[in-house]
């Protein structure tokens, strides 16, 4: 069955870097884009970035751009997000999803805080 295991979550002094993985299984990682989604306390969901298949495409939200990095490693079946110049307002659930505009498959989540 299709699983994605999220890790490297944790708590951060605002300026200070994480970097989260997201382990698949059950489906043909490299042919498929994925997602970095994530929600606030207290608020909806919030697109963060995306990548397509060979990673050569990415996208990101205006609210990270610059400060994130998403990658993949297709070999592995693995994606990250690599997360510097962290701010209190990153605190959230980081979901990775399956899939760009469409996400059909979401981890379980892992909790970021920033604070001092």
């Amino acid at each position: 069955q299709v699983q994605l295991v999220e890790s490297g979550g944790g708590l951060v002094q605002p300026g200070g870097s994480l970097r989260l993985s997201c382990a698949v299984s059950g489906f043909t990682f490299s042919s498929v884009p994925m997602s970095w989604v994530r929600q606030a306390p207290g608020k909806g969901l919030e697109w963060v970035s995306d990548i397509n298949s060979n990673g050569r495409s990415t996208g990101y939200a205006d609210s990270v751009k610059g400060r994130f990095a998403i990658s993949r490693d297709n070999a592995k079946n693995t994606l990250y997000l690599q997360m510097n110049s962290l701010k209190p307002e990153d605190t959230a659930v980081y979901y990775c999803a399956k899939g760009g505009l469409v996400r059909d498959y979401w981890g379980q989540g892992t909790q970021v805080t920033v604070s001092s």
